[in-house]
């Protein structure tokens, strides 16, 4: 008998309710891809074990196949779900967890209330329509995630791991870098989802780095690097500009050794430093 195969029997055993239920349709418009092979998922579940002893909380669990795996640890487990019919599916599937299934939209939550304050992991198979919204939500409450874990597009997992000079660095990269230390764990085929998706998925770990003051003015710092990504093939000197009103610095600020430079060279470091000169700047024109 295969391992998969006395897994599922495993699982069956424990969770009687999940296979005399109706299985969830996945849709399209909530972007849901259940992934089927019960391997990856433990693989995945067992990503949160680089920050434990604290609460785990699930994105989007579907049908259960990665939360059942992550009720196993030692540790308190909540899951938030916006589709009515796999909330209805999880009451039954874990019916000791279904105080702690959370039928809410993951975007609009208030996350610090979620474990009543206390720090938790955040993982998931992640739809990749809301991947990146997701990671920006993270980082408004990186105080209280210092692990993140999951499966999201291979795509977008790459722009999170990228470095300066790679095609992939960008936005993400360099926001989230600033506070986590990523790393990308390994890549899923399409082939083990129901619906397959038509591109690739891969599994990445971000966990806080010991950073806690960037230098700089944090809200400044994401408008100037989302501004001059947003025109990442132009030298700096040009998509900076757009940071300035009608009144714009002097010649000696265009000659800044970093000008010349395009978004995708400049490290986190770098960025920091620049926008603490934009922010000098600034100051010096609005006197």
């Amino acid at each position: 008998m295969s391992k998969n195969r006395k897994e599922i029997r495993t699982f069956a055993a424990d969770y009687q309710p999940h296979y005399r239920m109706k299985a969830v349709k996945p849709k399209k418009n909530l972007g849901q891809h259940f992934l089927t092979d019960l391997d990856i998922a433990r693989r995945i579940a067992d990503t949160v074990d680089a920050c434990p002893d604290i609460p785990v909380l699930e994105i989007g669990p579907g049908m259960g196949v990665l939360t059942q795996y992550l009720v196993t640890k030692d540790r308190p487990v909540k899951a938030v779900e916006i589709d009515a019919e796999s909330v209805a599916y999880l009451h039954e599937a874990f019916p000791k967890l279904r105080d702690n299934i959370i039928g809410e939209d993951f975007l609009r939550m208030d996350l610090s209330r979620v474990f009543d304050g206390q720090s938790f992991v955040l993982t998931g198979n992640y739809p990749y329509d809301i991947s990146s919204q997701i990671f920006f939500k993270m980082l408004d409450y990186k105080e209280l995630i210092p692990c993140c874990t999951g499966m999201i597009q291979r795509e977008v997992a790459q722009r999170i791991a990228g470095v300066p000079g790679n095609k992939a660095y960008g936005i993400l990269s360099v926001l989230i870098q600033a506070w986590y230390d990523v790393e990308y764990l390994f890549t899923v085929d399409e082939n083990v989802f129901n619906p397959p998706p038509k591109v690739k998925s891969a599994v990445i770990r971000m966990t806080r780095n010991g950073v806690t003051d960037l230098g700089c003015d944090e809200q400044l710092f994401k408008r100037l690097v989302k501004t001059v990504f947003n025109q990442r093939r132009k030298m700096l000197r040009v998509s900076i500009k757009q940071m300035f009103a009608a009144e714009k610095p002097g010649a000696d600020f265009f000659a800044l050794d970093v000008m010349p430079k395009r978004p995708e060279q400049l490290t986190v470091a770098q960025f920091v430093e620049l926008t603490n000169i934009v922010e000098e700047a600034l100051g010096r024109l609005n006197k």
